[in-house]
């Protein structure tokens, strides 16, 4: 580990200043890279969260292959639901795959509890790993929001309508608000526990959350978000907000006590302002850009960089995950652009 920590990512966070802008990218650990497609092919996801020197190494992969200001563990937003007493698999091509979805309140009060130190003390172990001996950038920890776990809980596995979650929501609303505040017990637990074996930030994924109108998330998931954000907040550490396709839920989440919000590609970062968000911003690259030619990559990294460092409160990155087909030369030579060009602005 270097003897000079990169601080850069943890500054804008708080809205300062740093010597460049920082960047990182979702889903930046594995995916993409050879040498983890070479581990893929002899481990499953599971099997390499299970292995703390194994995903130190995932983890820390593109940290040192593109030179980005920040790692983000590698693991999967399932990891804690076995401790609940979710039968969950992640299936090849598919995703996760849950055999004994919830449909009452029942299997509701049925979940169990979650203790970190003993249900996935690996996960803790990798944390504890990378932070004391392997990273001169922060580590950001991270966890599933309620509504997106939820989802996966009641459709049984990815949908792309969310129709049985809605109809649960609207038709069971006790049921529902008793699996938020399960859900949100375990959020809260089970970030804690990264926080305490060294994670410098956090990152909460609603992924599909954007399935929600403005008024249903108001009733039905911002009470618990409220309450997962406050409790996390004595923790010291940044909080980050982040969903697909959920631009209309951005002023909501500018209203939680965090400090950045994710946007994806829908909505410019100049508009998020113009709406109200006052806090740190973190975007926006549609991700599918980096499939083409290098102008144009660079081109639009350039409009988007423009319009955040209009305010040191920003910090580059993708509007959702690096995908398979994405060459790590191009996010390498993305890094080093954003650096320079920030830099000499």
């Amino acid at each position: 580990m270097s003897s000079v920590f990169n601080d850069t990512f943890l500054k804008a966070c708080k809205g300062e200043a740093g010597n460049h802008v920082p960047v990182w990218y979702m889903r930046q650990a594995g995916r993409s890279q050879p040498e983890y497609r070479a581990i893929k092919e002899k481990y499953s996801l599971f099997e390499i969260t299970h292995q703390p020197e194994l995903c130190a190494y995932v983890t820390r992969l593109p940290v040192e292959q593109y030179n980005v200001d920040a790692a983000i563990l590698y693991k999967d937003i399932m990891t804690p639901l076995p401790a609940l007493g979710v039968d969950v698999e992640i299936k090849s091509g598919i995703g996760p795959v849950i055999s004994n979805p919830i449909r009452s309140l029942q299997d509701v009060e049925r979940l169990g509890e979650i203790n970190p130190e003993q249900d996935i003390p690996y996960v803790l172990d990798t944390i504890k790993l990378l932070t004391t001996e392997q990273l001169n950038v922060p580590l950001i920890g991270f966890g599933g929001a309620p509504f997106t776990l939820a989802s996966y809980m009641i459709e049984g596995g990815p949908s792309r309508n969310y129709n049985k979650t809605k109809a649960f929501m609207y038709a069971e609303p006790k049921a529902w608000f008793a699996l938020m505040d399960k859900l949100g017990d375990m959020t809260i637990t089970y970030i804690k526990a990264q926080i305490k074996a060294g994670a410098k930030a956090i990152q909460i994924f609603d992924s599909w959350v954007g399935a929600l109108n403005v008024a249903d998330y108001r009733y039905y998931i911002k009470p618990i978000m409220h309450r997962i954000f406050t409790e996390l907040r004595g923790e010291g550490v940044p909080l980050i907000m982040f969903g697909v396709g959920a631009s209309h839920l951005a002023l909501e989440w500018n209203d939680l006590p965090l400090d950045v919000v994710g946007l994806d590609w829908r909505l410019p970062i100049n508009e998020a302002r113009d709406k109200g968000i006052q806090k740190t911003v973190m975007g926006n690259l549609d991700p599918s850009i980096l499939l083409a030619p290098w102008d144009v990559i660079e081109e639009r990294a350039k409009a988007i960089l423009d319009q955040g460092m209009k305010n040191p409160a920003y910090i580059f990155n993708l509007g959702h995950g690096v995908f398979p087909e994405v060459n790590p030369d191009t996010l390498k030579r993305l890094t080093s652009f954003i650096h320079e060009y920030s830099a000499k602005k």
